[in-house]
């Protein structure tokens, strides 16, 4: 069967269109920039934005099976035409639907139960990768410095969400389950850095900040006001649910979900100088 991939440049998408292919599956993307794609041979790479979706036309032919992003852009606005993407899917023969969404709020419960489609919503708790933003200060001070450092959260190998959608877009099995999937410890800023310095055989520091220190310093980098107001309002805000280890990595691919030491080690190279 042909899968259909949303999304398919990002973080998250280009590691199930890896998957996928990996598995010998035949995989479409749908991206909004086709040219700049760089997705592995082998992969058909079409013109599409989920925002308008006068643009899908075709996308859907011939596909059994979607990973469908629930929000776009880098403020994860909630996908607004998703009850008319969803019905196109459907219309189109499409069978089993992912969506990248709590799946809690919104529009997407009654569109995606009415749909007919045999669905799973997955929503990981925080990737790993997030953290490579640090890899700039890391490099260059050898120290990271934020504020709210007591926060912990079970984050996860993007790798292991990309396998639990892949799986679950080709071996089916969880129709009408919400997946919160979360790497094996709920870890502190202090905690993941100290795994980097192992994987780096480097002497890092972390350091916590107060509100008003960390808008002294974000000032001096140049963030703007309605950024800073933004980061620290949700780090103020984030709920303890955050720190929750779930199973949905075992559930779905019998295996426990891998490290943060072991991710750091993976990625290493980046925080070095």
């Amino acid at each position: 069967m042909t899968i259909l991939v949303t999304g398919a440049t990002g973080t998250l998408g280009r590691l199930v269109v890896e998957r996928l292919r990996q598995g010998g599956e035949r995989v479409r993307a749908l991206t909004r920039t086709p040219a700049a794609a760089g997705l592995p041979d082998g992969v058909e790479v079409v013109g599409g934005d989920l925002t308008r979706p006068q643009t899908l036309a075709g996308a859907f032919d011939g596909v059994r099976a979607v990973h469908l992003l629930g929000a776009t852009g880098h403020d994860h606005t909630p996908l607004e035409t998703g009850p008319q993407v969803v019905a196109m899917a459907a219309e189109a023969g499409v069978e089993r639907l992912t969506v990248l969404s709590a799946g809690e709020d919104g529009p997407w419960e009654g569109t995606v139960r009415a749909s007919g489609l045999e669905w799973t919503f997955v929503w990981p708790i925080d990737f790993m990768a997030n953290t490579l933003g640090w890899a700039g200060a890391i490099r260059t001070a050898a120290e990271v410095r934020e504020p709210y450092a007591g926060r912990r959260t079970a984050s996860v190998d993007e790798a292991d969400v990309a396998d639990v959608i892949a799986a679950v877009l080709t071996r089916g099995g969880h129709a009408g389950r919400r997946f919160t999937v979360s790497g094996p410890e709920a870890l502190t800023p202090a905690d993941k850095v100290s795994a980097i310095a192992a994987a780096t055989n480097r002497a890092l520091r972390f350091t916590g900040l107060t509100d008003e220190q960390a808008r002294r310093q974000w000032r001096a980098e140049g963030w703007p006001e309605e950024g800073i107001a933004f980061v620290l309002h949700m780090w103020a805000t984030v709920p303890d649910t955050v720190a929750e280890v779930t199973t949905a990595v075992e559930e779905v691919l019998g295996r426990p979900p891998r490290t943060f030491a072991r991710w750091a080690s993976a990625h290493a190279a980046a925080f070095r100088p």
